[in-house]
């Protein structure tokens, strides 16, 4: 299920994860990922300004993958379709999140870190799921482990995924992509270091590129 998205992403292999305080540093951000080769970002739903940045970076860049973070309800779905996102991302899975995002056709992607949360992922079709929190639930030796029984399903670790770990990360054919907000830390954008962030991005993409070709 959403597999034009779920290629899309994995051929980014990187997904920045990005918390904004400020819509009006969405742009200038959106432009520094761009320039370093992603072409995607998951704006998280934590912050107030959330669903504007989306919207700005859906009206600036139209050609981005920009997605809604930290969605916890049916109505922030609602909210950030209504601004542009492309795809949802759930730290849990939330059935009633889920099933809203399948019946209206938006790629979803809920969290998981068991068994038996895969299993509700597997029942509904869906084919890629985010691992959350990859590093606190056992990292690339946890992913292994649920090769086995679900071999059909590839996730996307997220939580403590940084530049240092991320190649064991996107060596397992298992992952199609790791999120990760080493490259667009708040510091970061606050102090406008926007040629640093596309710098770092840059190298990030490199480091895929290196990995799959």
């Amino acid at each position: 299920m959403f597999g034009e998205m779920n290629e899309r992403l994995g051929a980014f292999g990187v997904i920045p994860v990005v918390v904004l305080n400020d819509a009006e540093e969405a742009e200038p951000l959106a432009e520094a990922l761009i320039r370093g080769g992603l072409g995607c970002a998951e704006v998280t739903f934590r912050t107030a300004c959330a669903q504007e940045a989306i919207r700005r970076i859906s009206a600036r860049f139209p050609e981005m993958l920009v997605g809604a973070g930290t969605v916890l309800s049916v109505e922030q779905v609602k909210r950030a379709r209504a601004a542009g996102a492309k795809f949802i991302v759930s730290p849990g899975f939330d059935a009633e999140v889920v099933d809203y995002c399948i019946g209206e056709n938006i790629p979803v992607y809920p969290g998981v870190m068991t068994p038996s949360e895969v299993m509700q992922g597997v029942k509904r079709g869906l084919e890629v799921l985010k691992f959350f929190p990859a590093s606190q639930a056992g990292g690339t030796a946890m992913i292994k482990a649920l090769c086995g029984p679900f071999p059909g399903i590839r996730f996307i670790p997220t939580g403590g995924v940084s530049e240092k770990n991320m190649q064991e990360y996107l060596e397992l054919p298992a992952v199609a992509a790791i999120g990760g907000s080493w490259m667009v830390k708040k510091d970061l954008i606050i102090a406008g270091e926007f040629d640093k962030i596309s710098a770092m991005t840059g190298d990030a993409v490199k480091t895929v590129r290196t990995l799959r070709g």
